[in-house]
């Protein structure tokens, strides 16, 4: 009994100090990025600001960083961590054009996309033809890039943050837990580039709390970072950089659309709710 109370409160300590030195240091790059410039390298500093904090409380706790699930894991988790976001994305997107919040991208806007990632000089692209590479392109090459940030992310968040909490928590609690405080560490962004702040602040917290089950479930899985890395790469590039791009706005109903959309909270609220169920029937 008492060896189980000792082991309580130390990982307690840890997450609190965890917690203490992520806070610290994203508040450094969170201020560069809202009162000196946006820049890529803030945001990529911010974004692996988790895996600083996880490397550092593990120094401290004497802990060795091969602790991390590093392994690479089953293909099957890998898989699937790139199809699930890419999926709910597309969904959000065809209610999206089916129930006429916005309109499926015409000939001149997908000329105009095609030739900002510099397909329309090779030869004379038909535009369907330009469409699909520009999302082969940018569903391949985007996400391996967008992969180099998101890393930072996910090995403090699911590669650390979550297997301390499991020791403390339920499967759904951890989710839970982890959730909010993933979305509240991007607070400071959405209140000084938000545009409905109320709106925004309720859909993200929807949002990341449902991804969290969804990326704690395949990281338990899998027992590695990877699938988590994937999974926030690919969401990332399907709704900001693919999706968006492919609709055009209609007046009125823009709070439906994008990563602060209601459809993307509501579709991935919906993905959540369904691997929470099946966490729970797998007895995670």
């Amino acid at each position: 009994m008492n060896q189980v109370k000792v082991n309580y409160r130390e990982t307690w300590n840890t997450i609190f100090i965890f917690l203490l030195i992520v806070t610290f240091l994203s508040s450094i790059f969170h201020y560069a990025i809202v009162n000196l410039y946006p820049s890529r390298i803030y945001i990529g500093a911010l974004m692996w600001c988790p895996a600083i904090a996880a490397f550092i409380t593990l120094k401290i706790k004497k802990r060795s960083i091969d602790s991390l699930p590093w392994n690479w894991g089953n293909w099957k988790y890998i898989k699937l961590s790139y199809l699930i976001p890419a999926i709910y994305v597309i969904a959000s997107y065809m209610l999206i054009w089916l129930l006429g919040f916005g309109n499926f991208a015409d000939k001149d806007t997908i000329d105009t996309w095609a030739k900002e990632l510099g397909l329309m000089g090779i030869g004379n692209l038909d535009s369907n033809i330009a469409l699909i590479i520009a999302i082969i392109l940018v569903g391949t090459i985007s996400v391996v890039r967008a992969m180099a940030t998101t890393l930072g992310e996910e090995i403090g968040w699911r590669g650390f943050f979550i297997f301390e909490l499991r020791k403390v928590m339920s499967f759904t609690w951890a989710s839970i837990f982890s959730g909010i405080i993933w979305a509240s560490w991007h607070w400071p962004l959405i209140v000084y580039y938000g545009n409905n702040i109320a709106l925004e602040f309720t859909t993200f917290y929807i949002v990341i709390i449902s991804m969290s089950f969804i990326m704690t479930y395949y990281t338990f899985k899998s027992k590695s970072v990877w699938p988590a890395v994937i999974f926030h790469a690919v969401s990332n590039v399907y709704i900001q950089k693919i999706l968006p791009p492919l609709t055009t706005k209609i007046k009125g109903s823009e709070h439906w659309l994008g990563e602060y959309g209601i459809m993307f909270a509501i579709v991935t609220f919906i993905f959540g709710l369904y691997f929470w169920r099946r966490a729970l029937k797998e007895q995670l």
